[in-house]
């Protein structure tokens, strides 16, 4: 099953501030949910502390050692990522991995898709995702997003393919 990554960050990498998104771009959360609709979505227990509940429509799963952690009902506990992998393989669900930072790290030698929304603005934060290198892959843009009157920054969402081996 293919394995890929979603996430936003800004053009100085910043993904988190406080343990949330620093911007709102309904837009760009539209992409996020049309684009995981129906897949698993995996993701560590930091940011599923973001929001604390299922996002509908997909396997949720988190990824934690704390065996005790509350997670909503419908969201299921992975201790690795290779086991929240598996879990979504064996419900036969796409999977994309959506944070945190760590974690798209570990992810990305696995993932065959990366999915970039690039917030252009300079956004102060705690949590910053790695330059990840895509030089060697395809990349497309698949939205251009203006900055509007419900949208304080413009953005553009690229996809990059891994090449065939």
């Amino acid at each position: 099953m293919p394995l890929s990554l979603i996430y936003a960050r800004s053009d100085n990498y910043c993904i988190g501030c406080d343990g949330a998104l620093p911007w709102e771009l309904p837009d760009e959360f539209e992409h996020f949910t049309a684009t995981t609709m129906g897949a698993a979505v995996i993701m560590g227990r930091k940011t599923y502390e973001d929001h604390c509940c299922e996002l509908p429509g997909r396997l949720n799963v988190v990824i934690t050692r704390k065996k005790d952690f509350p997670l909503a009902p419908n969201v299921a506990r992975a201790n690795s990522l290779q086991d929240a992998i598996g879990l979504a393989e064996r419900k036969h669900h796409k999977s994309f991995v959506i944070g945190g930072a760590k974690l798209l790290r570990e992810a990305l030698p696995l993932a065959d898709t990366v999915y970039e929304s690039v917030i252009h603005a300079e956004i102060l934060g705690d949590t910053y995702v790695d330059a990840f290198d895509f030089r060697n892959w395809s990349t497309e843009l698949i939205e251009k997003h203006p900055a509007d009157n419900r949208h304080l920054s413009a953005f553009s969402v690229f996809r990059h393919r891994r090449p065939m081996q």
